[in-house]
């Protein structure tokens, strides 16, 4: 009876608003820049412990790079070895061990897949660059249709999420992790998404596009987008056509119905799994990356003219168990941005673009995020630590911030964290929004 009182009290208070909503931190260990400190077991239990005591309950560790690569041993995708002179034997698991040793000190250990990836072109490594190159995206840009791996300018070498080989093939690789850690907390997607506004012009899209909205596309690409002369300069801008509104439709639908049926494959094999997902906030873009991150219950076509009538369908968030939202921003509240003559801010994540607009600082944005998403789905604040270079004592504030404006906060990434020696400003930060609680 004095168990079940405590309980009880306990989800009064937490009802209340007096206790703290728990498991909402999450702190991130990106597969690349942690490839050779986490080769090392005794690292990734010291790493835990600090992450346990500074009051994280949750760590996701990337698993699978953006080259198509994985860092656990499998029959469908390569493994991810040697990496930057760093070299793993294959039966190395680093999963197990980030389970084992997680599970033991407390912890919920997810994994990070990055799915429609299959190369980084400053490497020329990955799966489009060895026996997928067909599955890889054909870009747009300045009038021209080049295949991604030739975009020298942009790292990420990303797939066609259209393509019914690449769907399956990145389906398959989700339904083996899951058979092969049955003790992992959760899956957090990253990059199910097209790589950006140029992307995919393939004869696919084209035919599959055509199907969809019932149209023949006399003139592609230049009926979806075109690119005109800026400046005395030939074809530096693009502009819309008259399909490109039912083109953003389709292009989110294309991502929806891939995370529907990734959603109930992934919970038939284990139905205590949690499925995540992390986007950027930006949602006033986030079209152009062909994903709809919003609740069915919103409807974008009020605020945007990009968004048809139908494009709220699109919409996956009730598909989710928890929404990380990357507040990317340098501004903190929207107090910051009325102070603010222009917008700084990090320019090169997919899809971003700032002006002047509350919804381009943590707090704005937060708020954005949980508008859209209509509280079918918790959500997260995440924070890029690099945002901060040059300026770093803004790093604990806006982690306060996320704390403060969505419950919770993911850190990207740990590496971060030890380059720049903030792990007091993390402790700091965390033990200020505690006691505010």
């Amino acid at each position: 009876m004095k168990r079940l009182a405590l309980t009880l009290a306990l989800l009064a208070a937490v009802a209340a608003g007096s206790v703290a909503r728990a498991n909402n931190n999450y702190m991130w260990f990106d597969c690349e820049a942690n490839y050779k400190t986490l080769s090392n077991p005794d690292n990734i239990r010291n790493y835990l412990v600090k992450v346990r005591d500074l009051g994280f309950d949750n760590v996701v560790v990337d698993v699978k790079s953006i080259m198509g690569e994985v860092l656990y041993q499998s029959g469908i995708a390569p493994y991810m070895s040697p990496f930057e002179g760093v070299s793993r034997p294959v039966d190395y698991d680093m999963m197990g061990y980030f389970l084992q040793y997680g599970h033991e000190l407390g912890l919920k250990v997810f994994a990070s897949l990055n799915v429609f990836c299959g190369g980084h072109n400053f490497m020329n490594r990955g799966i489009i660059y060895t026996d997928h190159a067909s599955w890889q995206s054909i870009c747009y840009i300045k009038g021209k249709l080049v295949p991604i791996s030739r975009n020298k300018k942009n790292y990420n070498g990303m797939l066609n999420p259209s393509n019914p080989e690449v769907q399956q093939y990145e389906l398959d690789i989700l339904k083996e992790f899951v058979r092969k850690y049955p003790s992992c907390d959760g899956l957090i997607f990253d990059r199910i998404r097209y790589d950006g506004i140029t992307s995919d012009f393939s004869d696919l899209s084209r035919r599959q596009f055509e199907q969809y909205a019932g149209v023949r596309v006399e003139n592609f690409p230049e009926d979806i987008i075109s690119w005109k002369g800026f400046l005395g300069i030939t074809r530096s801008k693009w502009r819309p056509g008259k399909h490109f509104k039912k083109w953003c439709e389709w292009r989110a639908m294309v991502i929806h119905d891939f995370v529907e049926r990734t959603h109930d494959e992934l919970k038939a094999i284990n139905p205590n799994l949690m499925i995540g997902d992390y986007t950027g906030a930006w949602y006033p873009t986030y079209n152009e990356l062909g994903v709809n991150w919003a609740s069915r219950e919103y409807d974008p076509s009020v605020d945007f003219d990009w968004a048809t009538p139908e494009y709220r369908n699109a919409g996956y968030a009730e598909l989710l168990d928890i929404y990380m939202t990357g507040l990317y921003y340098s501004y903190i509240t929207k107090s910051d941005i009325d102070r603010a003559r222009f917008i700084k801010g990090q320019s090169g994540e997919a899809g971003l673009k700032l002006d002047l607009t509350y919804c381009y600082s943590v707090e704005g944005g937060a708020e954005l995020a949980k508008k859209v998403t209509r509280g079918v789905v918790p959500v997260v604040g995440s924070i890029y630590v690099e945002q901060y270079l040059g300026e770093m004592r803004k790093f604990a504030p806006a982690v306060e911030q996320s704390l403060k404006s969505t419950g919770g906060v993911m850190v990207f990434d740990i590496s971060h964290l030890d380059k720049h020696g903030l792990w007091g400003e993390l402790q700091t930060a965390m033990k200020n929004q505690k006691q505010t609680k």
